[in-house]
């Protein structure tokens, strides 16, 4: 639910979910096949799952950072990992990468740029996001909604950011 103001998007487990089916109707329409999926740790991480699943291909992770100042609501410094998680040894082929959005666009340019610069077993690479605010300046090839108002996206398990082992022992009564 986008509030009146239009700065914050709140988001359900239902609708989040419900978005990235929609994705993936998308994606699917476009006619475009893929051998694997990679996903951006952590945002990318279950959307990405959910298309490997639907798809039936394997998904790949490559861990990026740049959310870490004011408990995660402010862009610092990006960092990009240089390696990438697969099963099949090296990613190659056509590849699907995932992120649950495009806020600047920063990130997503420059995991794209490194890519097609560092990764030429990699013959075509499209991208996928749920969310394009508008201040973005990357567009993805399938994008689920566009945001002009650029909103902070409340995703429904950022309540785990705040939750430690020692509140869920009180919750739980362990």
């Amino acid at each position: 639910m986008l509030t009146e103001d239009g700065k914050h998007l709140y988001v359900s487990y239902d609708e989040y979910h419900s978005l990235v089916e929609k994705l993936a109707i998308k994606v699917h329409q476009s006619g475009w096949k893929f051998d694997t999926i990679l996903c951006l740790a952590r945002g990318g991480m279950r959307p990405g799952d959910i298309l490997s699943r639907i798809f039936s291909v394997p998904l790949a992770i490559m861990s990026t950072s740049s959310y870490r100042a004011e408990a995660g609501t402010q862009q610092g410094h990006l960092d990009i990992a240089h390696y990438i998680t697969t099963p099949k040894g090296q990613i190659a082929g056509k590849v699907l990468l995932v992120d649950d959005l495009a806020d600047t666009g920063v990130t997503l340019q420059a995991v794209v740029d490194r890519l097609r610069n560092n990764y030429q077993p990699i013959t075509e690479l499209r991208t996928a996001v749920i969310w394009t605010k508008g201040c973005s300046g990357f567009n993805a090839d399938y994008s689920v909604e566009h945001l002009p108002t650029n909103p902070w996206i409340h995703q429904p398990f950022e309540a785990y950011d705040t939750l430690s082992p020692e509140k869920l022992l009180e919750k739980w009564k362990v």
